[in-house]
């Protein structure tokens, strides 16, 4: 669903959505697609700003479990 939420335009299809709603609950689905919106929201509001990496994600790199 977030992939197609990131999509432009954004469609996430009914045989999508009746595919998701075999697995989540409606209200599941409003907090995912919340989340995914806002994620979407800070990325493309960054390229306005040319906001770079703060370097916190690298990938590959696995930290010890405590």
């Amino acid at each position: 669903m977030a992939d197609a939420m990131a999509d432009t335009p954004s469609n996430v299809s009914d045989e999508l959505y009746t595919e998701l709603r075999r697995h989540f609950s409606e209200e599941q689905l409003i907090e995912l697609a919340a989340s995914a919106a806002l994620e979407n929201f800070r990325a493309r509001y960054n390229r306005v700003f040319d906001v770079g990496s703060d370097g916190l994600y690298r990938k590959g790199v696995r930290f010890k479990e405590g």
